[in-house]
């Protein structure tokens, strides 16, 4: 994996924990996860046009 791909995967992990620590404290919002889902399915494909 490039530089590139694995801070875009950093980003994606520290969104995860962001986006969780916000559901826990605040409750759920559907566009936080749509928005995680949509950076995670970039990041798959950075990875996969990559390698």
């Amino acid at each position: 994996m490039s530089g590139s791909t694995k801070t875009m995967g950093a980003v994606t992990v520290g969104a995860l924990i962001a986006v969780t620590g916000y559901t826990a404290a605040l409750g759920s919002s559907g566009w936080l996860w749509f928005g995680w889902v949509v950076l995670c399915l970039i990041t798959i494909g950075m990875a996969a046009t990559r390698s």
